[in-house]
């Protein structure tokens, strides 16, 4: 029989049997990378059930089919793990520097469970990774600065952990386009950020300072900035409205206390869907250049110091808002009567000084301030 026909015969022949037929040997690199990873976690933490459970090392971690060993948690390609992907069973442990020994991984998935302790910097030597999500276990410590030199990185989710000290550099990070690193102890001023940049999650930090226009500068490409809940203060400048397919804003509950909106350019096609800057300390007039956003359908300014009246503008909108929260601010005169004549919208004008608001309007339902502090706060003048 010829050689070539013999082979064709002999593969056939293991097919027929469910004999695994791979294009290559393991990789002793991965299989060690592998064995250190599980090794650093306590066996007591490890379900029978689980993917890890199955990661005996008896055989190849990328042959198929796969029946016994290594059923689930690793996925290969031309016979290196490209792809590190855990079950939610509450393993814990530390992520073994080794990790960096599956070179090839291009993601890595080791969302809610219990890790702890610090991320290694060894991390970086993953060349091709594209997807690192570590979200909802218990990392501690900074984040490695050398995180910075993955190149590939694509997503980045570090998000409901323990991590503190400031955001390292990470304008390097040219192909990031989402960054989550909300939910952490994280310090200090929001750096340079990547030009690709989609979506920017950093809420529930301890993050503070300005927002800086040069953080910012170049990223015409950002959709959604979540940045609730730090400590950022200052004055919210006209640059951070116009960003030119920025959808939703949401900047509540931080320590604000001016704002300037200019109206959208006029050559722009401004794609701004919603804004939330309550619980600030903003003082001043409502703006009401925030009308002349077309697609603005969401608006919350709730408990900051906003005196004066409602802008006239925000009830003659042309594409009406469907959400609007004035509320637990220092709000006088009459409210815009379009808001009580059938318009659909949803929110408060409770909790301010305004005269007149319909107790029958579910926009009123919340009382108005007590006449004493309307009249302490505008100088004891009868304005309110």
């Amino acid at each position: 029989m010829p050689p070539c026909t013999l082979m064709i015969f002999l593969i056939i022949f293991f097919i027929f049997l469910g004999f695994p037929i791979t294009s290559a040997a393991p990789s002793p690199s991965d299989i060690y990378g592998l064995r250190a990873f599980k090794m650093a976690i306590k066996p007591s933490s490890i379900p029978p059930t689980s993917c890890l459970a199955t990661w005996n090392f008896s055989g190849d971690p990328c042959a198929v089919p796969r029946t016994t060993t290594f059923t689930c948690g690793v996925t290969c390609s031309a016979g290196r793990v490209v792809q590190l992907t855990l079950d939610s069973q509450g393993y814990s442990g530390e992520l073994t520097p080794s990790i960096s020994e599956i070179s090839q991984l291009v993601a890595f998935d080791l969302s809610n469970n219990n890790f702890h302790g610090p991320i290694p910097s060894s991390i970086s030597l993953l060349p091709n990774l594209r997807t690192l999500i570590l979200t909802g276990n218990s990392f501690s410590g900074s984040i490695p600065p050398s995180i910075s030199t993955i190149k590939s990185l694509d997503s980045l989710d570090l998000s409901h952990n323990s991590l503190s000290s400031n955001i390292p550099e990470i304008e390097s990070l040219t192909g990031l386009t989402r960054l989550d690193l909300s939910y952490n102890n994280l310090t200090g001023p929001l750096p340079k950020l990547p030009l690709n940049l989609q979506e920017l999650a950093c809420k529930s930090n301890s993050l503070s300072g300005p927002l800086l226009k040069s953080s910012f500068d170049g990223l015409i490409q950002l959709m959604v900035i979540e940045l609730s809940n730090n400590s950022f203060t200052g004055k919210l400048d006209p640059w951070i409205f116009n960003l030119p397919y920025l959808q939703q804003l949401n900047l509540a509950g931080n320590s604000f206390n001016s704002i300037a909106v200019a109206p959208p350019p006029s050559n722009s096609n401004t794609q701004l869907v919603a804004v939330d800057l309550g619980y600030n300390k903003i003082d001043g007039l409502l703006p009401e250049n925030l009308s002349e956003y077309p697609m603005m359908r969401s608006l919350a300014l709730s408990y900051n110091f906003f005196r004066g009246p409602i802008p006239w503008q925000y009830g003659k909108k042309a594409t009406p808002f469907e959400r609007l929260y004035l509320d637990g601010n220092y709000l006088n005169g009459f409210p815009p009567a379009e808001f009580f004549s059938g318009t659909a919208v949803s929110g408060s004008f409770g909790d301010n000084c305004l005269r007149k608001c319909p107790l029958s309007s579910d926009l009123c339902t919340k009382p108005q301030k007590p006449v004493k502090i309307c009249q302490q706060a505008y100088g004891g003048k009868h304005k309110y």
